[in-house]
């Protein structure tokens, strides 16, 4: 099972994704993601520094709110990846789509 952790600060909320993002813990994440607050943040910043796994279900849940953000002017920001994890957003293009640094600091910065 996967766990997410919201941590909110002035402008930024950084979620924190521990174990695996695969079809049943993707629900977590889409609810996490589908809250109407979310939107009220400047940043959204995913760590992945926990992130052991990411199945198509769980790429689908951040696909699915790409547009969403992006409409409300929401920078989505992914860091910390394993690079098994990001192989997968780089073999399906996805590394162009979404912003991915290596580093809290260059998320905040980005």
């Amino acid at each position: 099972m996967m766990k997410v952790t919201a941590q909110p600060s002035a402008d930024t909320l950084t979620l924190l994704l521990d174990g695996e993002l695969d079809a049943s813990s993707a629900i977590v994440l889409d609810t996490e993601l589908a809250k109407p607050d979310i939107l009220n943040y400047r940043k959204v910043l995913v760590d992945c520094a926990k992130l052991s796994y990411i199945s198509s279900a769980g790429l689908g849940v951040f696909i699915s709110h790409l547009q969403r953000f992006q409409d409300a002017n929401v920078k989505l920001v992914f860091f910390n990846m394993q690079e098994k994890v990001f192989n997968v957003f780089e073999i399906l293009g996805l590394d162009a789509l979404m912003t991915i640094v290596p580093s809290a600091t260059e998320a905040e910065a980005a």
